[in-house]
Order: C-alpha cells, then structure tokens, then sequence
C-alpha cells in the first residue's frame, strides 16, 4: 500500500436484531465509535445500545470492542473477520447469553413503537427488503442455470468487469464455503489469479500458486480457446 493511501477491511456484518449478513469494507482508521454509527443504519441497532463483538472467520468469539475511542487498526482488527452486533435495548435481553433473542412476547414487541423489526420493516432493511431478496434469488437463479453449461476441464475465456480477458481451464462448478450462490474455479494459462486452487484452507482444485480464482458462471464462456503460449506461436 502507498505511503498515504487510505487501508480499507472487509468484514462480515451480523446482528441479533435478523438473520442479515453481509460484507461491508471499513477504513481501518475508523473508531468504534463511528463505527457503531454506520452500523446503526446498516442494522437497525441502536448506537447508543449496541454492542460489538469481534469474531474470526469460524464465528469464535475474539473479544468485545468495548472502547469507542479507538480505531480497528488499534485493536488489531484483520480482513475477513466478522462484527456482530447486538443491541441490548431490550430490558429483558440476557447479558450471559448475547446471541439470544429478544424476550418479549410478540404482541407486546409488535406494539413498542421503537420496535427494531419496525425500523428494518418501514426502511426495507435485511430480510424486509423484498425488491432486495427477489433480485438476489433471480440472480442466483440465472448463475446456477448458466453454470448447467460449463463442466470441469473445459477450456475457457473470462471476462470480469474492469480486470484484463483471461483464459484457463475450468476446474471446479458448484458451492463454496466463502460465497452464497455457485461459483466457476478456473486454472489460469498466466499467473492473473489469487490462489492455487483453495481459500482460508479449503481446496476445491489444485494448481500453482497465483494460477487460481473463482469466478461467477456468468463471466465464463467455454469453447475451443488455445492457450495463450499457443496464441504466442502463430
């Protein structure tokens, strides 16, 4: 990274408040404190009763981020974890057991008028945001219907927007365990990759350091492409 040069995290958004999740990039030189503040939009959480707790990539609990004044780099926060949020409004919530559901009967939680599943029902958050989840579900759709055509040892061109044409071979076609939906694992011709075939651990294929990526079903065209030494020799 360049001397001067803003470091974003990625990092995994849960909350007790729905079953949303999803990946937000954050400066790293964000404190809690404001922190707290865009997740209160994101989640529906109150800042001024949230609660952050910082878990690694398997959902193990780290630590409490309890010190709005400091910033992620300074509690060694890393790309890939997750930030759960728990908003303890509820004078009923369990502080032994965070990670439980608000305790309220429904009718007396359908008629608080600060009730959180009021506020992601009337803003379209999480999984009230119906235009949301049915684009989401014909996407998903689509891919898994495109990825019917593409089968490991295929030869391949991929084009994904705003990175260079590549082309390999087809290696994987299904579910991964770092993304929703169903991903194409393609072996490059040249090192334009980001793996050798596996991440966080996991393997779907093998191949050379560099030489490997996921991709999704709709930025793979399979055909008859030669390699690009081929190309080099005519």
């Amino acid at each position: 990274m360049a001397d001067g040069e803003k470091e974003f995290l990625a990092l995994t958004v849960s909350s007790n408040l729905s079953s949303l999740q999803t990946e937000r990039r954050f400066p790293s030189d964000v404190t809690i404190g404001n922190l707290k503040g865009k997740l209160e939009l994101l989640t529906g959480a109150s800042m001024n009763t949230m609660k952050l707790e910082l878990k690694d990539k398997d959902d193990q609990l780290i630590y409490e981020l309890t010190d709005d004044n400091l910033t992620l780099a300074q509690v060694n926060v890393k790309n890939g974890m997750k930030i759960h949020v728990i908003d303890s409004l509820d004078p009923m919530f369990d502080e032994d057991n965070p990670d439980a559901a608000f305790k309220y009967e429904a009718e007396d939680y359908e008629q608080r008028d600060e009730s959180m599943k009021k506020f992601l029902m009337k803003n379209k958050l999480g999984k009230y945001d119906d235009e949301k989840a049915k684009k989401k579900l014909e996407e998903e759709e689509k891919e898994a219907k495109l990825s019917e055509s593409i089968k490991a040892s295929d030869r391949c061109e991929v084009k994904v927007p705003a990175n260079p044409v590549r082309r390999g071979e087809v290696k994987y076609v299904g579910k991964v365990h770092f993304k929703e939906g169903i991903w194409v694992g393609i072996q490059y011709d040249e090192p334009l990759g980001k793996n050798d075939g596996s991440v966080e651990g996991k393997r779907y294929f093998e191949c050379k350091s560099k030489y490997g990526g996921f991709v999704r079903p709709s930025n793979v065209t399979v055909g008859d492409f030669p390699e690009i030494d081929e190309l080099d020799e005519i």
